[in-house]
């Protein structure tokens, strides 16, 4: 009952935040625009973004020291790695920066810092009321279903999506804290603010689409392929600027009003393109677009602008969050899905073999991209259908998303998330062992009691430090502290009962190498392997200069793992 009090707890503090960004949001847009002719609309727009990114990267570096920790990645990782603990500063860091960047027509959707900021409500919860692990992770999970619940009113999409993305494995019972934090956020965001932003009531699907349903997996795979691998292109090219660059806000500003001047359904979330499809208004997509005059003249031409636009929607985002400002994926992917539907669609039309509903697969295309791009089948499929009301499309839903989800994983096996931390090292969908063994710090299990020979050291004086150690393996160091080698009990025995050499044999003549010798931050896991690969219980850590720390012992570390594999399992 405690945790199921602090889970509603934790859902109304995310859906007022998310209620809160988005009236913040929609209000400083319309403030922004008001009075603007028409004429003049397609400058400012291309203007508003510059002024977005550089107010987000100046309060990163005056407010947060330049570490903003964008999107769902650093979550997941503060999950599996961290043990939960977010840092405080999400708290509000996420919220300010999204307002500036999504006000002034960033290219990135808001979905990611509200979820973010109900995962730093929920960490931080458990932290101030000395909660164990698991139910710190737990509460973590319930903020950031509450987030993308209140968001869209889909309270089951919510939970999907935290299991899918952010938890990755949970107890049954645990699902239940998880719904009820969702449903009090979708009950607030519904109260305070609509909050959902699409409607759709269709009552069936015609049969013979199927072929097409899976065609359009197919399509939203490769495009989901596109989508990661573009992202984090532009995410290493951004990389070469560190921190508060002017240069980096500058280009990246000048590049993003650069598309939206030429394609102004990239300007913010771009949710009020995905209505008008919804609408049966696509035309109107190329109101305020300087191509609009030659749209009754060229029945292809919208199709080739949504084709561009739903291939620069993620270069958008791409340099909106590159050049210092702040949004996600999340929101981008359901743009450009739409518009990839309603591509496929429409084409299929013009051809003339066959017609099908353009609007259904606008909402398929939503669901097939992002379950490609997100790696979440389940979140994506009760998503749009809650989002949408179209629950009559459950059985496309499934085929679109689950085929576009297993294509997309075999070319990218890691979601746009993830694909950053795994190029670090950090498998999060490792299974538990690992999962354990990361938690505990190579540092804290590091043995200083060996005692440290010297090379000159002579064989009758190792005889008498053998006789007061209670250890049978010594290392050899410099007067430095470099490693030189190792002695064992085990491997002078021979020479101990050689009286005539114990003034003349040195330590040097009877050490031998290291087996291995493993660093202070080494990963647990690999220091096991090679603990069994050399069949020694022992190896010695060092510094990357080669100077000696301690050992680190196998029984040490399979110890402490016992230990923490049961306070998993008592938390």
């Amino acid at each position: 009952m405690y945790m199921l009090l602090l889970s509603v707890l934790v859902g109304a503090g995310a859906g007022l935040a998310a209620v809160v960004l988005k009236i913040s949001v929609r209000w400083g847009q319309e403030m922004l625009q008001m009075g603007i002719d028409e004429p003049k609309r397609v400058f400012a727009l291309s203007v508003y973004p510059v002024i977005g990114i550089t107010l987000t990267a100046l309060f990163t570096k005056l407010f947060l020291g330049g570490q903003l920790g964008r999107g769902i990645g650093p979550i997941i990782y503060n999950t599996a790695r961290e043990g939960s603990v977010v840092p405080r500063s999400k708290l509000y860091s996420q919220l300010i920066t999204a307002f500036l960047t999504v006000t002034f027509g960033g290219s990135a959707g808001t979905e990611a810092p509200i979820s973010v900021t109900g995962a730093a409500l929920g960490s931080n919860a458990g932290r101030v009321l000395h909660l164990d692990r698991r139910r710190r992770r737990l509460l973590t999970g319930c903020g950031a279903a509450a987030g993308v619940a209140a968001i869209f009113n889909s309270p089951i999409a919510g939970v999907l999506f935290a299991v899918e993305t952010i938890l990755l494995e949970l107890p049954a019972q645990y699902f239940i804290p998880l719904l009820i934090s969702s449903a009090t956020a979708t009950v607030i965001s519904k109260a305070l603010y609509a909050g959902q932003p699409f409607v759709l009531i269709t009552t069936s699907w015609p049969v013979n689409a199927v072929p097409f349903y899976v065609l359009l997996g197919l399509f939203t795979a490769f495009f989901s392929v596109y989508m990661i691998r573009t992202y984090h292109w532009f995410e290493h090219f951004f990389e070469r600027w560190p921190g508060l660059n002017w240069r980096k806000v500058l280009l990246g500003g000048t590049m993003l009003g650069g598309l939206i001047f030429l394609f102004p359904t990239l300007y913010g979330e771009g949710y009020n393109t995905v209505e008008l499809l919804l609408s049966g208004h696509a035309e109107r997509i190329t109101d305020g677009s300087i191509f609009s005059v030659y749209q009754d003249n060229n029945p292809w031409l919208l199709l080739v602008l949504v084709l561009f636009s739903l291939m620069l929607k993620v270069v958008a985002t791409s340099i909106t969050v590159g050049a210092g400002g702040n949004g996600g994926m999340f929101g981008s992917s359901l743009f450009a899905g739409a518009l990839a539907g309603f591509f496929f669609a429409r084409l299929i039309n013009l051809s003339g073999l066959v017609h099908i509903p353009e609007i259904h697969f606008v909402v398929l295309g939503m669901a097939g991209t992002l379950a490609g791009v997100i790696h979440a089948p389940l979140t994506a499929i009760f998503l749009i259908a809650e989002i949408t009301g179209g629950y009559a499309l459950f059985v496309p839903l499934m085929v679109v998303s689950s085929s576009s989800y297993l294509i997309t994983k075999y070319f990218e096996p890691y979601s746009v998330y993830t694909r950053k931390l795994t190029a670090r090292g950090v498998d999060v969908y490792a299974n538990r062992d690992r999962g354990l063994l990361a938690q505990l710090d190579p540092r804290k299990l590091l043995d200083t009691g060996f005692i440290p020979v010297r090379p000159n050291t002579t064989l009758g004086e190792l005889v008498d430090i053998f006789r007061h150690a209670s250890r049978n393996l010594f290392p050899v160091v410099a007067a430095g502290g470099r490693l030189l080698g190792v002695v064992s009990l085990d491997s002078v025995r021979d020479a101990l009962f050689d009286d005539a050499h114990y003034g003349t044999t040195m330590v040097r003549e009877l050490m031998k190498p290291a087996p291995a010798v493993v660093g202070p931050n080494d990963d647990l896991e690999h220091t096991l392997a090679l603990l069994d690969r050399h069949g020694v219980w022992a190896l010695p850590v060092c510094e990357e200069d080669g100077r000696y720390l301690g050992f680190i012992l196998k029984s040490a570390i399979l110890t402490r793992y016992r230990r923490q594999l049961i306070e998993e399992s008592e938390a």
